[in-house]
């Protein structure tokens, strides 16, 4: 179930000294099930080929589940940590923003799994992401 007491403003101040912060992550949504957020490229996420760096994307769509994690803990939950993901790549890009769609497809009282796209500037695919969140007691 959703925690009333996480909104993106809340995720927007506690990641304002780590690596999402730095990112310049936003979140957009936060559903029942569902977290969705976005990342504008800067020339420092790209990789030296010129495209966007695999961890850029990874960034987006790893904080995305994390946060989705975060906001439906269960209650008297104390944290999560990941414990398996993976990620296919299907696409790159070089400016503009990146964007994730993460989608919950468990959610027990010991683990989450959640699954992200992450979509280009021309809302097409260019990651499949799945993580499994450990639940911390």
């Amino acid at each position: 179930m959703l925690r009333s007491d996480i909104t993106a403003e809340s995720l927007h101040r506690r990641q304002a000294d780590c690596l999402p912060g730095r990112f310049g992550l936003v979140v957009t949504r936060i559903a029942e099930g569902r977290l969705d957020a976005e990342v504008t490229i800067a020339p420092w996420m790209l990789a030296p080929n010129g495209y966007l760096h695999a961890a850029s994307v990874l960034l987006l769509a790893d904080t995305s589940a994390g946060y989705a994690s975060f906001a439906h803990l269960p209650e008297q939950a104390k944290n999560f940590t990941t414990i398996e993901l993976k990620s296919n790549f299907l696409g790159s890009a070089r400016e503009g923003k990146i964007r994730s769609e993460c989608v919950a497809e468990h959610l027990g009282r010991t683990t989450h799994v959640w699954s992200a796209t992450v979509f280009g500037p021309d809302d097409k695919r260019i990651a499949l992401f799945r993580c499994t969140q450990l639940i911390l007691w």
